[in-house]
């Protein structure tokens, strides 16, 4: 009998067969954004994780709509395989959302992955979007290390692993860490790189979607825990 881990793979490498690399995104007619991201925290034995979908008007990048859900997480986390605790959460949080949205950037990796299915490619594939992966570490894989790009504003370099890009090291204004950015699903890496510097701001050197994904996330994690300890006083 497969592990959870052995089940997991052999999902992901039935999946790679539906991730779309053309572009489908024309930045002239997008109208609205998204970012996500999660947070988890333990209580007692219990592991919980929240997670936040911020929706922006593009190109102002002014919030119209927030989504959370927080809930109890069973599946075990396995290298690797993270999106299969995330997954659900994102969907039940996705299907909360009353604006149409145009593309989504993930806090962590799309095509950036061992078998090019991190969470935004899976839940690309799922709800059939144009999403963006935007992780702020590097993932190695196949020890693979990446290359510097040039401190200046728009500087990349890309990641290529045995002969193919899996992503891009993109240095977002002069003189800040790079972020580490990787196609979804429906989108290719230039469009990519061009709408992800559409939506950087003097105020953070991550793009505005996930920025605003990880304070809601943070924000909905204090409220939680705090309400959490009011309840038993």
């Amino acid at each position: 009998m497969m592990d959870k881990e052995e089940i997991f793979i052999k999902k992901q490498i039935e999946f790679m067969r539906e991730i779309d690399l053309h572009n489908a995104v024309s930045i002239s007619a997008i109208k609205k954004i998204a970012g996500v991201d999660l947070v988890y925290w333990k209580k007692g034995e219990d592991e919980y994780a929240n997670c936040c979908i911020v929706v922006l008007e593009f190109p102002s990048l002014e919030v119209i709509e927030e989504k959370y859900t927080v809930k109890k997480v069973d599946v075990p986390y396995i290298p690797g395989c993270l999106a299969f605790r995330e997954l659900p959460l994102f969907e039940e949080v996705y299907s909360l959302l009353e604006t149409d949205v145009d593309v989504i950037f993930f806090d962590g990796n799309g095509y950036l992955h061992p078998r090019h299915m991190g969470l935004a490619t899976h839940a690309g594939i799922q709800i059939k979007k144009p999403t963006i992966g935007i992780a702020k570490s590097y993932y190695k894989i196949n020890d693979v290390d990446f290359i510097m790009p040039e401190s200046n504003a728009g500087a990349y370099t890309d990641i290529i692993i045995d002969g193919e890009v899996y992503g891009r090291v993109l240095r977002t204004a002069e003189n800040v860490k790079p972020i580490f950015l990787s196609v979804g699903n429906k989108i290719d890496l230039d469009t990519a790189m061009k709408l992800t510097n559409m939506v950087i701001t003097k105020d953070s050197h991550i793009p505005v979607p996930t920025r605003q994904a990880d304070l809601m996330t943070h924000r909905v994690r204090k409220e939680y825990i705090g309400a959490t300890q009011r309840s038993k006083n």
